[in-house]
C-alpha cells in the first residue's frame, strides 16, 4: 500500500505565520496570547476550506505548549506538542457535532469538563460544524459555554453562522474568516510546488485557484489531481483539459470575430465548443467573464483586479486596446440578457446562437447610432434656424451646439409609425444610446439588417425643388399622423416656395404653435425631397380664416307665426276654423 499523504494534509500549517489569507485572525490570537487576554470561547465561522479547524488546533497547540517561542508560536517539540502533532493528547478534545449533535453527546462533553486536566494548564475543547447541534443540545450547552471552569476553553468552528442562536454567539469571541485570495493560493501552490520538485506554469495554477473558490483545500486537492495527470511538469493545457476549462483562448476568438462581423467565424468557434463536450451555458457566463475583464483592463489602475497570469494579463490589455467601450458594454448587456432566458429557452443552442450572432452586428450598430446621432444634431441646429429664419445664415453659438449634442446624446429612442419607417431617417428603431460611451441595444435581426441597410444607402442631394413635390410630401407626412388635430391643421395649411425656404400660412396663433410641435415634419420632407438645406417658415395670416355669420336676434311668437303664414296661408285659416287667439293676436 502506498504512503502517499495528501497536500491538504501533508502541507497544514503548524504555526499561525504558515497559515495563507487569514492574517488578521493569526495576529489577533497573538495579541491575545501576549497580552494574556484569551477569551474562554472562540466562534471560528467562514466557507469551507479556508482554515478555521487549523487555526483552532494552532491555538491549542500554543496555548499548552511549554517553552513558546518569541514569536508566540509552538515549540512542536515539547511533549504537549508532541502527542497533539500524533493525536495522542488527553488535554485536546475534538468534536464533530455532525455526527454528535444530540443532547446526550453535549451531555456527555459537560461532564468531562468537570476533570482538571492531568498534564498542561488547559483543557480544549474544539467543536467543528458546530451549527449541526440540535436547539436542546444547544440549551444543555450554554451554561457550560458561558461559565466553564478556569481550565477550560472552548473552540467552535461553522461555515454557517446563521444558524447558531443568538445566546450561543453571546457568548463566543467571534473571528470571520475570509475567502482565500488567488494571488495568495498561486504562491502558495509554488512553494509546494518547489517541495515537490515539481514544474508548473503560473497560468496553469492560476486556473486550479480560480477553479477552488476561495478554498485553499479544494486548491490543493485539485493539484494533486493535476499531479496524478501530468506528472512533475503541469502545463496550462494539461490543467484546463484535466479540469474541464474551457481556454481562455476561444474567448480571444470570439471577440476577434465580434470585431471583424465575421458571422460565420462565430458560429465555427461556437460549434467546436460544443463538440468538445461543453454546455452552451458555460460559454455564455466565461463569454461575459472575458467581456468584465476586456472593460477592467480599459483602466490601468484597475487591471490588478484581473484574476489570471502575467501572460493572460498582457493578451486582455493588448485586446482591450482595440475594443471600444460601447461594444463591450453592449455585448456584455446581451451575454446577461441570453443567461436570464436561458433556462426557459426550448431550444438552447439557437438562443445562444442568436446571441452571438447579434453581436456581430454591433459595429455596425454603433455606426448607424453615431450618423443618427449626427442627424439629430443638424435637425436641432435646423429647427433654431426655423425658429428664427432672419438668422439663416449665422451659426448657433458655441454653447448652445454643446447643450444641443448633449440632450441628443441622452436622448430616448424616438418612436417611428410604421407608415414612415422606410423613408425616415430621423432615427433607426430599436437602437439607442444608453450612456456616455454610446452602447446600444439591438432588437431583433431582421430589423437590424433592415436598418443598417438604410442606414447605409446614399440618398441623392438635390439643389431644386417644386412646390407640387413639396405638398406631396407634405401629404405623405400628414398620412403619418395619428391624431385628428395633426392632420386637419397639416391638411388646412397653405404653402408657398421660394428657393430653398417653405412658408407655410396658418390662420392663428394656436395653429402656429400646432406646427412647429410637428418636430418630425422638416426632417420627413428633407429625407422625401433629398434637400437637406430646406428651411419651414410660419406665417400667421387671420385673413384667411373661414367667416362666421353673427349670431341671429331671437324671432318672437308673432313673428314665428307671421313666416309661418307667409310659408302656407292655410294656417291662418286653420287658427280661424278652430277659434285659436295667440298672446299676440
Amino acid at each position: 500500500m502506498s504512503n502517499f499523504v495528501v497536500s491538504a494534509r501533508k502541507y497544514r500549517p503548524q504555526r499561525f505565520e504558515d497559515v495563507v489569507g487569514q492574517e488578521h485572525v493569526s495576529q489577533t490570537l497573538k495579541n491575545a496570547l501576549q497580552t494574556d487576554h484569551l477569551a474562554h470561547a472562540f466562534l471560528f465561522c467562514g466557507p469551507r476550506g479556508v482554515g478555521k479547524t487549523t487555526c483552532a488546533r494552532i491555538l491549542a497547540k500554543i496555548i499548552n505548549c511549554e517553552n513558546k517561542t518569541d514569536n508566540l508560536e509552538a515549540c512542536n517539540t515539547c511533549s504537549s506538542c508532541k502527542s497533539l502533532n500524533e493525536n495522542a493528547s488527553f488535554n485536546i478534545t475534538e468534536l464533530d457535532a455532525a455526527s454528535n449533535n444530540s443532547v446526550d453527546h453535549i451531555r456527555a462533553l459537560v461532564e468531562q469538563v468537570r476533570f482538571q486536566p492531568q498534564q498542561g494548564a488547559y483543557k480544549i475543547y474544539i467543536i467543528d460544524e458546530v451549527h449541526m447541534l440540535s436547539s436542546q443540545a444547544f440549551n444543555a450547552f450554554l451554561k457550560t459555554l458561558e461559565e466553564p471552569p478556569p481550565y477550560a476553553i472552548f473552540i467552535l468552528a461553522t461555515t454557517e453562522k446563521h444558524k447558531i442562536i443568538p445566546t450561543i454567539l453571546s457568548r463566543c469571541q467571534i473571528f470571520d474568516f475570509k475567502r482565500i485570495q488567488i494571488p495568495a493560493m498561486v504562491e502558495h501552490l509554488e512553494c509546494i510546488c518547489q517541495e515537490e520538485e515539481i514544474e508548473a506554469e503560473k497560468d496553469a495554477l492560476h486556473i486550479i485557484a480560480q477553479k477552488a473558490d476561495g478554498a485553499l483545500r479544494d486548491a490543493l486537492s485539485i493539484f494533486d489531481r493535476v499531479v496524478s495527470f501530468s506528472g512533475k511538469k503541469i502545463h496550462y493545457e494539461d490543467v484546463i483539459t484535466n479540469l474541464n476549462v474551457l481556454d481562455y483562448d476561444y474567448f480571444f476568438q470570439v471577440v476577434e470575430a465580434i470585431l471583424q462581423s465575421d458571422v460565420s467565424k462565430m458560429l465555427l468557434i461556437f460549434d467546436e465548443i460544443l463538440k468538445n463536450g461543453f454546455e452552451e451555458a458555460v460559454f455564455i457566463n466565461g463569454l461575459a467573464a472575458h467581456l468584465r475583464n476586456l472593460l477592467v483592463c480599459k483602466d490601468i489602475s484597475t487591471i490588478p483586479l484581473l484574476e489570471v497570469g502575467d501572460n493572460l494579463q498582457k493578451k486582455y490589455a493588448t485586446q482591450a486596446k482595440i475594443t471600444p467601450h460601447a461594444l463591450l458594454l453592449t455585448a456584455l448587456n446581451l451575454t446577461n440578457e441570453c443567461d436570464i432566458h436561458y433556462k426557459t429557452a426550448r431550444n438552447k443552442r439557437l438562443h445562444v446562437e442568436m446571441t452571438i450572432i447579434k453581436m456581430c452586428y454591433i459595429n455596425q450598430a454603433l455606426k448607424s447610432n453615431e450618423n443618427t446621432i449626427k442627424l439629430e444634431k443638424k435637425k436641432t441646429i435646423d429647427d433654431k434656424i426655423e425658429a428664427n429664419p432672419k438668422s439663416d445664415n449665422v451659426a448657433p453659438p458655441p454653447s448652445i451646439q454643446k447643450s444641443e449634442a448633449k440632450k441628443t446624446s441622452n436622448a430616448k429612442e424616438l418612436k417611428v409609425s410604421s407608415g414612415s419607417l422606410a423613408k425616415s431617417s430621423i432615427l433607426l428603431s430599436k437602437l439607442k444610446a444608453t450612456d456616455k460611451f454610446g452602447s446600444v441595444s439591438i432588437g431583433s435581426l431582421s430589423d437590424l439588417d433592415h436598418q443598417i441597410k438604410k442606414s447605409e444607402k446614399n440618398t441623392p442631394i438635390k439643389k431644386t425643388t417644386t412646390l407640387a413635390e413639396i405638398q406631396t410630401a407634405w401629404d405623405n407626412y400628414t398620412e403619418t399622423r395619428e391624431s385628428n388635430f395633426s392632420k386637419n391643421l397639416l391638411k388646412n395649411t397653405a404653402l408657398r416656395l421660394d428657393g430653398h425656404v417653405i412658408t407655410a400660412i396658418v390662420t392663428s396663433k394656436m395653429s402656429e404653435s400646432g406646427l412647429r410641435d410637428e418636430r418630425d415634419l422638416m426632417a420627413y420632407i428633407r429625407q422625401e425631397i433629398g434637400m437637406p438645406k430646406l428651411i419651414l417658415q410660419i406665417k400667421v395670416d387671420e385673413s384667411k380664416a373661414p367667416k362666421i355669420d353673427p349670431v341671429a336676434k331671437p324671432l318672437s311668437k308673432k313673428e314665428i307665426y307671421e313666416q309661418m303664414v307667409q310659408q302656407n296661408p292655410l294656417v291662418d285659416k286653420l287658427r280661424v276654423t278652430l277659434d285659436l287667439t295667440g298672446d299676440n293676436h
